[in-house]
């Protein structure tokens, strides 16, 4: 809440001006001034300055709001409870989709599809409301430069195709979705310190930073004392603004995340030790089987980032053509898990394939497994092999 404009607080647009004219422009910055200060600034006398003080906090203050308050708020407007997805199963499986008003995190190896769903949900977000969508904008924040406008219209006209029915309703979405490359910490920071204007002039109803993993990681060598701190600090201040915009507005905020390996080694867990540009394979001594593990891949950036994202989705491999979507951690659903393709009109669900082996691994969604492209290639090989050539395979595929 301290990071909400001055101008939305109802002070005079000439205060306003004064105040940015000595750069500040929130309620934190102004929240942070003492009264000597403040008077030096707006030129305005102590009693005067002691009023400001009290209306700029009662504008930041937290509202508080009952539990039926809440409820009602959304029974009333279906539409700025949840973006739906489009995927059937899994908005059931999520009350209705996305939640609007919080953090939604998208981690994943290589691959498997997180730019593919952000640009789906974008196309969505766009749409009207009798749609499902949300009738708004988007603001895209690209850190790896990874998203394609032809991509976004491919989407578009194949899932759509009776709705997108012209060049002219095309072009209207791709005007609607608003890109930034951010390609540092600093910048993305600064960046999402600055939406909240935008977020009222354009109507935005989606924010997409795909992905935050990968400035942190470039930037901050956690083998380096000092590093974890900044690093933790820098993630802290982006998750509370992204919080703070989620919640204001009532717009779903939407993460992408990288993978890590996890070494474990009796109670000790040291995670972020390896940072893995592309697929990588778990050491399991030399068969493979009847050993434990010494490592798995988990989800970059910790387990106190972790608790900042409300809603946590994994997408893995699972076989050649098939990957899996895990809803790891969500206030309302169940550990639940999905098959899915990637196609022309973006992640289609395989509602009919069997899900009789899956299970959930562990009590925390920080240390939630994910399965990468080498252990799904071996699953296969392993469950395509012939019984009397079991020992042989077992001996050859250790080395994959």
């Amino acid at each position: 809440m301290a990071a909400k404009k001055l101008r939305r607080a109802r002070l005079s647009q000439e205060l306003c001006e004064r105040l940015s004219r000595y750069q500040i422009t929130t309620c934190q910055d102004f929240l942070c001034l003492s009264l000597l200060e403040l008077m030096k600034v707006t030129g305005q006398s102590y009693y005067d300055v002691q009023k400001l003080l009290c209306k700029v906090s009662r504008a930041c203050a937290p509202k508080m709001q009952t539990a039926y308050e809440m409820k009602l708020r959304k029974s009333v407007n279906p539409s700025s409870a949840f973006l739906s997805t489009t995927l059937h199963s899994l908005d059931k499986a999520l009350h209705g989709g996305v939640p609007c008003g919080s953090l939604t995190e998208i981690t994943s190896p290589p691959g498997c599809g997180k730019t593919q769903f952000c640009i789906m949900v974008s196309v969505l977000a766009t749409l009207p409301v009798s749609m499902g969508g949300l009738d708004g904008a988007v603001i895209y924040i690209d850190t790896e430069s990874a998203f394609s406008a032809e991509r976004l219209i491919e989407i578009a006209g194949n899932r759509f195709p009776t709705y997108f029915d012209s060049d002219e309703k095309l072009f209207c979405m791709t005007r609607s979705i608003h890109l930034y490359r951010e390609l540092t910490c600093g910048s993305v920071l600064k960046r999402i310190m600055s939406l909240e204007e935008e977020i009222i002039s354009k109507k935005v109803k989606l924010i997409i930073i795909d992905s935050v993993a990968s400035v942190v990681r470039k930037e901050f060598d956690t083998k380096l004392q000092g590093n974890l701190a900044e690093r933790s600090n820098f993630l802290a201040r982006g998750a509370s603004v992204l919080k703070y915009l989620a919640e204001e507005f009532s717009i779903p905020v939407i993460l992408t995340n990288q993978i890590t390996t996890s070494l474990s080694n009796g109670l000790a867990i040291q995670a972020d030790l390896v940072s893995p540009a592309d697929d990588l394979s778990l050491s399991e001594g030399a068969s493979g089987i009847g050993k434990r593990e010494s490592g798995c891949v988990t989800a970059a950036l910790g387990n106190t980032w972790s608790h900042s994202v409300n809603t946590r989705l994994i997408l893995q491999y699972h076989d050649l053509p098939t990957r899996q979507l895990l809803v790891a951690k969500s206030p309302v659903a169940p550990f639940s898990a999905f098959f899915y393709t990637i196609e022309k009109s973006g992640l289609v669900l395989q509602d009919g394939k069997d899900q009789t082996n899956l299970t959930w691994e562990g009590t925390n969604p920080a240390l939630q497994t994910i399965r990468v492209r080498n252990t799904a290639l071996k699953d296969t090989l392993l469950d395509a092999a012939l019984p009397s050539t079991t020992g042989e395979t077992l001996s050859n595929t250790s080395n994959l």
